[in-house]
């Protein structure tokens, strides 16, 4: 007998962190929270989400970080005033991401590396597979919104109904991007998924053969979370516990897949990435593209 095979319904959106590369502006506002072309970076994520068919979004945030709580609730004194003015358009289709999506935010407990806060989001996840994005990572919709775009997110969700197992969005690197990023070694199972075999959190290029980077969007199996607290259990007072680790022990135990995402990733992890980010979508943009186009003197 054939078994269901499940569906992703929830995902998770780390945010906590002093996001210290962008001090001193993230001193008061949190990280995910600066803008890409007047958009906070994590309600991009958010839309990509929503655009994926995910239901309920669990932001795992910091004391001091309720602005993201905030961001994604009614403020009836602002709607107020825009109303008076006619100016509802400048909220954007905030208003209606809360009605496509449950919100559910809750504190990181533990600190140091990328598995914390996944672990600590175990208790709104229950024993169902879930998604986990980064918030300073961002796929955008080319001409034509979401509905003309196959989004990341809906990319790995089609790949973990296939296979039914943990799936890694993947990216092409280089040498410099094996310093920076998680490195996938394994075998290719179908024309741009991998199933993986090993994988190093920044080993650099003298260390792997591999190209082929994990870039923050996860399909993750309940399972993870006890490999997680084994794991915790045997670290040092503050020392980093990364993600990388809990999925590599985790493909000893079932196949994990590496799904090559065609899209283009936006990095906003630093000053100069989230420029680029800005700059990039800004000549996308219809609105202010054409004018941001000749300031830069580009002619094509």
């Amino acid at each position: 007998m054939k078994l269901k095979k499940q569906i992703i319904t929830k995902l998770i959106i780390p945010c906590a962190g002093f996001g210290t590369r962008f001090l001193p502006a993230t001193k008061a506002v949190p990280k995910p929270l600066l803008p890409v072309l007047g958009k906070p970076t994590i309600q991009w994520v958010v839309e990509e989400a929503i655009a994926s068919g995910i239901k309920e979004i669990i932001f795992v945030i910091m004391k001091g970080h309720e602005a993201i709580i905030d961001h994604f609730s009614y403020n009836p004194k602002l709607y107020a005033h825009l109303k008076k003015f006619n100016k509802l358009e400048r909220l954007g289709n905030i208003e209606d991401l809360r009605k496509k999506v449950k919100f559910n935010f809750i504190y990181q407990k533990h600190f140091y590396g990328t598995a914390y806060p996944v672990l600590d989001a175990e208790q709104c996840i229950g024993n169902k597979p879930f998604a986990v994005v980064w918030s300073d990572e961002i796929d955008a919709p080319l001409k034509g919104g979401w509905s003309k775009h196959v989004p990341r997110l809906n990319q790995m969700l089609k790949a973990f109904k296939k296979y039914q197992n943990p799936v890694i969005a993947a990216y092409p690197t280089d040498n410099e991007g094996t310093k920076k990023y998680g490195i996938i070694e394994g075998n290719e199972v179908e024309k741009n998924v991998w199933q993986v075999k090993k994988y190093f959190e920044k080993p650099g290029p003298k260390k792997t053969y591999s190209r082929l980077t994990a870039r923050g969007c996860y399909i993750l199996t309940p399972d993870i979370f006890a490999i997680m607290k084994k794991l915790s259990r045997k670290l040092k007072h503050d020392q980093e516990f990364y993600l990388t680790d809990a999925i590599l022990a985790l493909s000893k135990q079932r196949p994990v897949y590496a799904k090559l995402i065609s899209n283009k990733l936006y990095d906003t992890g630093n000053v100069l990435s989230w420029l680029k980010a800005n700059v990039e979508l800004g000549l996308r943009d219809k609105e202010i593209g054409k004018e941001l186009r000749s300031y830069l003197n580009i002619k094509t």
